[in-house]
Formats: C-alpha cells, structure tokens, sequence
C-alpha cells in the first residue's frame, strides 16, 4: 500500500515592499507600514530621482518595531563601501537589528552621473569589502580600487604613523551583523552574490521557468543563501487596467536582462524579441516609463504578476514553490490613474498578501 502524499513545508515567507517613493518622509509611516502587514520596506538610493534612503528608513525605524529596512539599490560607487557599512550599521543600532543592506552595480544613480554599472569582478571585491567592514574587521586600502574620487594617496602625507586599512572601530560587540543583500540578473553576479552574501534577490521577471533558472544558479553556489526576487505584483479585476499600471515598472525591471547588450535567462522567440527592443529603445531620461509599443500584452503577463487576486495568490505559489523565500514587491508608480492604483494597492494588502501567507 503507498504512502499517502506529504504536505509540501515551505519556509516562513517575507514580503517587503519596494521604494519609498515620498520625499518628506513621516515617521509614522513605520508603523503604518508594519500594520498593512509587510514585513520589509526599501528605499531607493538614486540621488537624482529619490530622496536619501538612510534619512527615509532611519525616520520608518523610529515608530515601528518589526519592520525589516533595506537599501533597494546602493551601489559601491556614489558611496564609499566603508561609508555604505557605517551608515546601516548606524541604522542597524537605531532599528534594534532590522537593517539590510541591499547592493546592485548600480544603475540610476550612476547613469544620471555619466557612468555604467560596476564590471562583476569589481563588484564582487567590493562585495567581499563590505562583508568584512560590517564585521568590524580591517581592510587594507589596496584591496578596494574605488572610482568615487580623485584625492592623492594618504602615502602623500608627511605623517609619522599612516592608516594601513579602514576599519570600523566603533561597532558594539553585541549588534548582530547586517546582512548583505545582493540584486542579481545575469549567471555571474547571480554566482558573486551567492558566494559573498547572506541573500540574493533576483530581477528577472514573475515567469516561472525565469525564476528556476536564477534560483538554479544560485544554489549551484550555495545552499543556504536566503532567495527572493523583485516581482511586480497588481491585482485588479480589469486584466488591462492592471496592464496598464503594470507597464511603468515591469519596463525598467525587464531591462535588466538585456542591459548587458544580450538577454539572460530562458526566454522564448517572442519575449526575447522584446528584450531587445527594450534594450534598444528604453530612453533613461524617462526612466521608469515603459517605451511605447514595446511591452506586448502576453508579456506582460509572464513577466508580472497581474488580475484578480485568486490569480495573483496563484502566480506567487508557483514562485514559493520555485525556491523563493522573500518577495520584494513593486507596485504602480502612480503615473496612469492614482484612483484606481489605490484600488490596486489596497487589494494588494487587504487580499492578496493575507490569502498568500495562509497558502504558504
């Protein structure tokens, strides 16, 4: 006689919701944040297009009390890795232990100051730096080579005694570590990220077999890293509508896996097609705007989470089911209909992350 079947047992699921998009940020947010039921919020380090995340997560941390803080993306360029790592491990004493550190080549933020994202090999020593600066330990000046500045050589100085490394002297023994959270696409800093940091987030779109193939590369690496991915994820009950909201975002989300001149990941003759009109035609003056007549209907559905909220729920098992274990969560940015995206977003917490949390 055959055993009956087992229950599938999956992990405790995070959601976080992605950047903070208000500049005059109100302390209270914190806990209203915490109470819709998210269990994360980012803020988005691009200085031409954000205000400063480390002021907007230091003011959500002083009124709440679970609520995980991240980073969604700082770079190693606009800020020095040693600078990066005091400012959450600051935020981290001031949280009581909610910082995370999340980390990209960088993108906006180096684009609007006339720079490309970090070569891997680079980002990954970067990565590695910042490991061990949010450890307290001591990194030897020759192990960084960083383009943030030109200023002479502290060899140049007619000291005695020079600093050797850059340490963080200050960092109270009992403070537990940030976690290092990387934003990866493509296999190698897919790789970088698993070898390096305690989390990976993926950005490579809501398409199941998309999502195995990242969680796939990862695991190649290590079995322990902690999986999520960005996802746009908009419930309505007009399909075209959540189209619609969807585009703004899904449109710089899917660059990603073409950025890079050719298109990452399993992808079929039409979805590739449009990475690549993407690729050729994303205008980075309208950064956050989809170009027009690219993103097709089909794809938009594969690639983001969209419709009714029993669609929605059934989308994101799939993905929990795939090896992801946090969802960081984008929504409408607001420039289509706001009514209606309010709609949107209160169907998003009152339905879809309750029902999501029950199944999982």
């Amino acid at each position: 006689m055959s055993s009956p079947p087992q229950p599938t047992i999956r992990s405790r699921i995070e959601f976080w919701q992605a950047g903070y998009d208000t500049v005059a940020v109100d302390p209270r947010d914190g806990s209203r944040i915490e109470d819709e039921g998210w269990d994360g919020q980012m803020a988005m380090d691009s200085q031409s297009l954000a205000a400063d995340p480390y002021v907007v997560l230091s003011a959500l941390a002083v009124n709440s009390t679970r609520l995980l803080l991240g980073t969604s993306v700082t770079n190693p360029y606009t800020r020095h890795p040693a600078v990066t790592a005091s400012a959450m491990v600051s935020l981290q004493a001031l949280s009581g232990g909610r910082a995370v550190l999340g980390i990209g080549r960088g993108d906006s933020s180096l684009a609007y100051l006339g720079r490309a994202p970090l070569p891997v090999d680079a980002f990954e020593r970067c990565l590695m730096a910042l490991q061990s600066y949010l450890r307290g330990e001591s990194v030897p000046f020759e192990a960084l080579r960083w383009g943030g500045t030109d200023a002479p050589s502290v060899a140049t100085l007619e000291l005695h005694h020079r600093p050797e490394a850059a340490q963080l002297r200050w960092i109270p023994e009992d403070l537990p570590k940030v976690p290092l959270d990387v934003a990866a696409t493509g296999p190698r800093v897919i790789a970088a990220a698993a070898r390096t940091a305690e989390r990976v987030t993926f950005s490579v779109g809501a398409a199941p077999e998309r999502i195995s193939w990242a969680v796939e590369q990862a695991r190649r690496v290590s079995a322990d890293v902690s999986l999520g991915a960005q996802i746009v994820v908009i419930p309505h009950s007009d399909l075209n509508q959540a189209r619609r909201f969807a585009a703004g975002i899904a449109a710089p989300l899917a660059r990603f896996s073409t950025i890079g001149g050719q298109t990452v990941g399993p992808a079929s003759k039409s979805d590739l097609e449009i990475f690549e009109k993407l690729r050729a035609h994303y205008d980075m003056n309208r950064h956050g705007r989809a170009p027009a007549g690219v993103l097709t209907p089909a794809f938009l559905d594969r690639f983001a989470v969209l419709g009714p909220p029993d669609r929605c729920v059934e989308r994101l098992i799939q993905l929990v089911d795939a090896g992801l274990t946090r969802f960081v969560v984008c929504g409408a940015l607001g420039w289509t209909d706001p009514r209606e995206e309010r709609v949107s977003r209160e169907i998003l917490v009152s339905e879809v992350l309750p029902a999501l949390r029950v199944a999982v």
